[in-house]
């Protein structure tokens, strides 16, 4: 649901693998995937063919797993579409950015069938139908109440057959806050200077903004219950230094595109947790507040 570069790049992992996958998607990404199949390119191997793609998940429900890749700005309206398309054990699992998608897909769905992982992938769509994959590509998933159960284990096996495995845990909160504490410095820091990860960690005013980012939302999600340390940070710095210099974030395309951008999920879910923690994230609401500038500059836009 959402077969953008993380939802198409995923979906076909697992047609490939040999599953029955449906792409949910719009517009001219609709029409191309009708049209012309599905491109992707990436250096763990090429894939162009036709896919199965409509934007009514009725059409071919029901549906044991939804893969729910949306942008939060288009929850609500995607989790209407959903209603009545799960089959008797379906499940939502859920990729967004952000913590805040689990609790609000629930109130629809009910908890018991959502599911939380996070999407670590550098992919980009680069135009419509056509994706281009430069690293990564794994997911990191687990029950919301923790544990590891024969359902969760299930779709760890198809993810291991398709090559998208990354983890099964039994701590999802833990790994979802650790992926913003990536996402909400470097994703809208790229947004707003338009600079790669690389530029980004070159410059050492633009590396203490990021480590400063990533100290207040490390503050907020060991108050919200996350076990993360400081070396979480040097090992995401690490990481970006060694693997991520070219990368071009997610809301930065969008950004490029002229699209709304999902600022709230990152900057605003942090500004929102430390409000009712009454912790102190003076940099973060900054960041917070100028992209909420720029996107209304973007949404104003004839």
């Amino acid at each position: 649901m959402g077969a953008g570069a993380v939802g198409a790049y995923f979906g076909v992992r697992l047609q490939q693998a040999g599953e029955e996958v449906v792409f949910g998607a719009r517009g001219r990404n609709l029409v191309a995937f009708k049209e012309h199949g599905l491109e992707l390119k990436s250096p763990r191997g090429d894939f162009h063919g036709p896919v199965r793609a409509t934007d009514d998940p009725r059409e071919f429900a029901p549906y044991d797993l939804v893969l729910f890749c949306v942008k939060m700005y288009d929850t609500d309206a995607a989790a209407r579409s959903l209603k009545g398309c799960l089959g008797p054990a379906g499940i939502i699992l859920t990729l967004q950015n952000g913590v805040e998608s689990e609790a609000r897909l629930a109130e629809y769905f009910g908890r018991e069938v959502i599911m939380a992982g996070c999407a670590r992938v550098g992919a980009e769509l680069v135009a419509p139908g056509k994706i281009v994959h430069m690293t990564t590509g794994v997911i990191e998933f687990g029950e919301l109440g923790g544990g590891i159960t024969p359902r969760a284990e299930n779709i760890a096996g198809a993810f291991r057959r398709a090559g998208i495995y990354g983890e099964l845990v039994d701590d999802i909160l833990t790994f979802r806050w650790s992926k913003l504490l990536w996402n909400s410095a470097f994703n809208t820091v790229a947004t707003l200077t338009r600079r790669t990860v690389g530029a980004i960690i070159e410059d050492p005013d633009g590396l203490h903004l990021i480590r400063t980012l990533m100290n207040e939302t490390l503050a907020v999600a060991k108050a919200e219950g996350a076990k993360l340390g400081p070396d979480r940070i040097e090992a995401l710095l690490d990481h970006s230094q060694k693997n991520l210099r070219a990368l071009k974030t997610s809301t930065q395309q969008d950004y490029e595109r002229g699209k709304r951008l999902e600022y709230d999920a990152l900057s605003g879910a942090v500004v929102r947790a430390a409000r009712r923690h009454r912790i102190a994230v003076s940099a973060m609401e900054a960041v917070h507040a100028t992209l909420g500038l720029l996107d209304q500059a973007i949404s104003s836009k004839p």
